[in-house]
This record gives structure tokens, sequence and C-alpha cells, in this order.
């Protein structure tokens, strides 16, 4: 099995397809993990749900469970903060050899994109937002909820401090906005970005309009309507091939 080690844990990977590499992070709160993508989920999911297979046939997807989700495990100490889940996607990145490379976060994997865009602006070629997650001035007791539930969901682990454990919801999500960076970082990220704007209590339309606009990003708004006639894959593929380095100088006849 895939499976490389971090500090004080281990992460399960998988790498499908070939070309530019595409990492996914997928939806789940703290448990994101590559079951999530095939997940049943409700609406909001299901235009980005399994995209692996279909940008597999133009990427080096890679996929994985965060640590403390899926077949990943790891300490949970006083430091366990973004930080520590920004430093395994790094080292992920070199395990498989990717020095550059896109990213794709659905849901609250948008707040992993974001923070690995913010901290290594040079490993990001390109970035896609799917409904982002973030505070608004309504939705603290849904945040509290997936908190609560993660909490629980490692409760019951012998070599787990429930003190520990009980700090880290506060540690992580006591700040506002996208949880993970600040608005002045997020004003900072340089990469592309495409946009698919949340519009619900849990995926505020507030924190998408100020993600959009200080990342600049290019808008994908009518991304649930199936009316609308633009495949989501599509979509995606799309902006991703057109910021695919050396894809802007072959274009323009460069050598």
């Amino acid at each position: 099995m895939p499976i490389f080690p971090v500090e004080r844990g281990e992460i399960y990977y998988e790498v499908t397809g070939r070309g530019h590499p595409l990492l996914l992070f997928a939806p789940g709160f703290l448990g994101s993990r590559i079951a999530g993508w095939r997940a049943g989920g409700g609406q909001a999911n299901a235009p980005l749900r399994n995209p692996v297979p279909a940008l597999a046939r133009s990427f080096r997807v890679i996929t994985l469970d965060v640590r403390n989700a899926g077949r990943s495990w790891a300490e949970i100490g006083p430091d366990y903060d973004w930080p520590l889940y920004t430093a395994d996607h790094v080292a992920l990145l070199d395990e498989v050899g990717a020095e550059r490379c896109h990213v794709l976060g659905s849901c609250f994997g948008a707040s992993f994109a974001l923070a690995l865009a913010h901290a290594a602006p040079e490993r990001v070629s390109a970035l896609v937002l799917h409904n982002p997650v973030g505070l608004s001035g309504d939705n603290r007791e849904l945040i509290e909820a997936k908190i609560a539930n993660w909490t629980a969901s490692l409760a019951g682990r012998p070599d787990v401090s429930p003190s520990a454990l009980r700090a880290v919801g506060p540690r992580m999500f006591g700040r506002d906005f996208v949880f993970s960076i600040t608005r002045h970082a997020a004003g900072r990220i340089t990469a592309p970005t495409l946009l698919m704007p949340g519009d619900d209590r849990l995926h505020p339309p507030l924190v998408s309009a100020a993600l959009a606009r200080l990342t600049r990003a290019e808008l994908f708004p009518r991304w649930q309507d199936r009316s609308a006639g633009t495949d989501v894959l599509e979509r995606v593929s799309g902006f991703l091939h057109q910021h695919t380095p050396g894809r802007t100088r072959l274009a323009r006849g460069r050598p």
C-alpha cells in the first residue's frame, strides 16, 4: 500500500494517470479522505463526485487520506494545527516527485488547498476551489458540530489524550474566514484560481465572494446548474490545461 511517514504519523495516498501532477483534497472536514470523492453526499458535491477517472485522462492525479482520516494516522499533540497538515502535503509532493502541481480542494478541502498555496506558492501551478467552507455570522454552530463529530471519531483511540484532542478544535477553528489562512494571506496567493462559489450556511456566499476578490479568481458561478450547458469536470479540466506549465509557450508558438 502507498504509505509514507510524516512527523509522528503516516499518510496513505494513491496516484492515478499521467501528465502534470494534480493534487486533490476531498470534502469531509478533518476526515477528508479518498473515499469522500465517492461518497453519496448532497447535491452540493454531486458535480465533482468521483472526479479521478475523468481527470486522470489528462493529469497525474494524487489523492490522499489526510492525517487521522481513513488509512492515515498521526499523534495528536499540543502543536496539532494547520501547519502540520500543510507539511504533510508538501512531503507528499516530495514523495511522488511532484515539483509543481495543480491543486483542487472541495468543500473543506478548499481550506487545505489554500493553506498549501499560501505556504508553498512555488509548488502550486493552478488552484481550483469548489464550494469552500468558511465562517459567517450564522454558521458557528455548524462548524462546532463538525468539530464534535471529528473529536468523537478519535475519542476511543488509546494513544490519543482526551485533553489534547479537545484542544484541537479551538486551536484550528478559533479564527475566522476559511480557518486555515487569513484574508491577508489569501490576497497574497498568486496561482491562477478557478472558484465555484458556495451558496448555503456551511459554504457561505460572502466567504466565496471574499475569496474571489482576494485571489482574483475566475468564477464559475453556475456550477450546480445542469441546464447551464457546461460540465463541471470539463470546465475544471479546461482551466487546468490552460494553466499547465509549458502549454502557454507552445500555444504562442515559442520553442
